[in-house]
């Protein structure tokens, strides 16, 4: 584009000139990002936690498997069974009940935080317990939660395994002289690899970090949390092969009209989530009107499992033989509503009772289901829509889209399924953000008296410089002025109120101290000289002081660590006093973002100029 010209182009001369080459040295200094050399050693201590997050979920989902062949076939096992062919009959209704009894027993005697689904507990460490994790929670969290998914319960192993690997992550960093922020990363880099390593998606467990548990978008973290990832997924490729966790087809290209339909999917999915939320949380304030110790409730939730697996047995435990199934359009209409609403109804009520397990398999398996009887009535083949449901139901209930998109696509390494999965998890995202007020996740926070923000913005802090914001030219008061005339100066009653203080200067203008009423008042009391000059009475002040072309951040820092609330404002070019910061000054730089969040205004009008200027 070419420089402005004609009657509207301002003249550009030597000031002009001067505040590009002042303005230039001043973005010298600003970068990006925020980021220093300590994010190498960070990077370098998520080797050690990635591979410690892999090993974690290798020795849960293990410990699962045995819990399960001990429970349900009497045999000392770590190999992967199916609970739905067990040949226990009616007998096999205790099993969740002992199960989950014990595992009320765990939290009443051993740790109330094992209870939930994980996540929601990682999110309470970060957000509010300084990112430190006890041991014992990371000792009895995986063990309760093979104890309760290998019994039958409901659950996926990836909301343990997120929560044993940021434990680990979290314990390590505690061995460290870290900040919260840096234990913040080793949590969730620790938590990100147990989701890699369990289901071999590591680009989608470093979204599920950035939408769920980082809360801030930065290379400092971000770097960190990616190679955990990584290297948990590259364990899990030398133990297990590179091969998708559940291989389907090729995906045909969708035809126009069906990528439509991968829309209404997407709001079909979104109300089912939002139904499912309701569900559980229905469940949990049932369970607290109850007369009985919430230690007991893990035991009803055990009889719910154990009732519902007569029904449909393949309900119970984790459940990824069923999601392969569906991926495979191998399960008829009726069966796969009957696994639904036997699904649905078990684990809401196990989990409002406290039981311990994770939510993202359930969800899958439901949002598959959703996803088949819907293609039902598109197609013969259900594979696709099964998986564009599980994604979208993913997506709207944890209310991660993008973890959701990338997840489907890595979990079958169909790179044909992207689009329908994009507009699936984009509608289902937007319906729940539309009905509900918080997620699955956030309500358990919530609950416990804590709000959570899961928007990201720039702060306009950051953006923003001080000389945009000062007083010009400020009100000052002369270094010649004796202290009498400022005891004056602030008791003067028939002019408009005093400011709290205001900057002294010299005859040249240049800042020599500050004054404030308080000063005054301190004069006043204390019977000083009343003729000594102000320039004596200030010399030797530390004065804080901001440079007219700095972001307002870094002088809002420094306002905040001094207690100061009305800073001097210099020329970084020749010293001089331009302007003044006071904390409504900052305050007006919020109501600035607000205004341009929510003014609207049509910027293009059609019509004649005579209408428009009257409007």
């Amino acid at each position: 584009m070419g420089s402005p010209s004609g009657p509207e182009a301002a003249p550009r001369g030597p000031d002009a000139a001067q505040r590009d080459r002042d303005a230039s040295a001043a973005a010298e200094g600003l970068r990006d990002f925020s980021a220093d050399r300590s994010l190498v050693a960070l990077s370098s201590m998520a080797l050690v936690v990635g591979t410690g997050g892999a090993v974690a979920a290798w020795a849960l989902s293990r410990l699962i498997n045995l819990v399960t062949n001990v429970a349900y076939f009497g045999r000392w096992s770590a190999e992967a069974v199916q609970i739905g062919t067990h040949p226990l009959g009616y007998a096999s209704v205790l099993i969740p009940v002992a199960g989950c009894l014990l595992v009320g027993l765990m939290a009443r005697f051993g740790s109330e935080k094992i209870r939930g689904h994980g996540i929601p507990e990682a999110i309470e460490a970060i957000l509010i317990g300084r990112s430190r994790i006890q041991p014992r929670v990371a000792l009895l969290k995986p063990l309760s939660s093979a104890i309760s998914i290998g019994t039958g319960g409901p659950f996926g192993a990836e909301g343990p395994i997120i929560m044993t690997g940021g434990a680990l992550g979290s314990l390590f960093a505690q061995m460290f002289h870290l900040s919260n922020a840096e234990r913040k990363t080793l949590l969730v880099a620790g938590a990100t690899a147990g989701m890699s390593a369990t289901f071999g998606t590591p680009v989608a467990a470093m979204l599920l970090a950035v939408e769920l548990l980082l809360f801030e978008w930065k290379p400092r973290s971000f770097v960190p949390v990616a190679v955990a990832s990584v290297v948990a997924a590259a364990w899990r490729s030398w133990a297990l092969g590179t091969a998708p966790l559940f291989a389907v087809h090729s995906l045909a290209t969708l035809p126009q009209i069906d990528l439509f339909a991968c829309a209404g999917l997407g709001v079909l999915a979104g109300l089912v989530s939002g139904l499912l939320t309701a569900m559980v949380y229905g469940s949990e304030d049932l369970f607290q009107r109850l007369p009985l110790h919430w230690m007991w409730w893990p035991l009803l939730g055990g009889v719910a499992i154990g009732v519902g697996g007569l029904i449909e047995p393949h309900a119970l435990g984790v459940g990824y033989e069923n999601i392969a199934a569906l991926l495979a359009g191998s399960v008829p209409a009726g069966a796969a509503l009957r696994l639904l609403i036997v699904k649905a109804v078990i684990w809401a009520i196990a989990l409002g009772s406290g039981t311990s397990g994770g939510v993202l398999a359930p969800l899958l398996i439901m949002g598959g289901v959703v996803g088949t009887l819907f293609g039902g009535f598109m197609s013969a083949d259900t594979s696709v829509w099964a998986l564009v449901g599980m994604a979208a139901m993913m997506g709207g209930t944890m209310r991660a889209p993008l973890t959701a998109l990338m997840f489907g696509l890595e979990l079958t390494h169909d790179i044909n399924a992207m689009l329908p999965l994009t507009i699936a998890c984009a509608a289902a995202h937007a319906t729940t953000v539309l009905l509900l007020k918080r997620s699955i996740l956030t309500e358990k926070v919530a609950r416990r008296g804590y709000h959570i923000s899961r928007e990201y913005v720039v702060d306009p802090f950051e953006s923003m410089r001080v000389g945009d914001i000062m007083a010009h030219p400020p009100e000052v008061l002369p270094a010649r002025w004796t202290v009498r005339e400022v005891i004056e100066f602030f008791a003067a009653t028939d002019v408009p109120p005093r400011h709290k203080s205001y900057p002294v200067t010299d005859e040249a203008g240049r800042l020599v101290g500050m004054v404030s009423r308080t000063d005054a008042l301190q004069w006043i009391t204390t019977h000083g000289e009343p003729d000594t000059p102000l320039a004596e009475v200030v010399a030797g002040q530390d004065v804080i002081t901001g440079y007219d072309d700095e972001l307002v951040g870094r002088l809002a820092d420094r306002m905040t660590a001094t207690g100061r609330g009305r800073v001097p404002v210099l020329s970084r070019a020749d010293g001089s006093l331009v302007g003044l910061v006071a904390r409504r000054d900052l305050l007006r730089v919020r109501a600035s973002a607000l205004q341009h969040e929510r003014e609207r205004e049509a910027l293009i009008r059609f019509g004649s100029p005579e209408r428009d200027a009257r409007t």
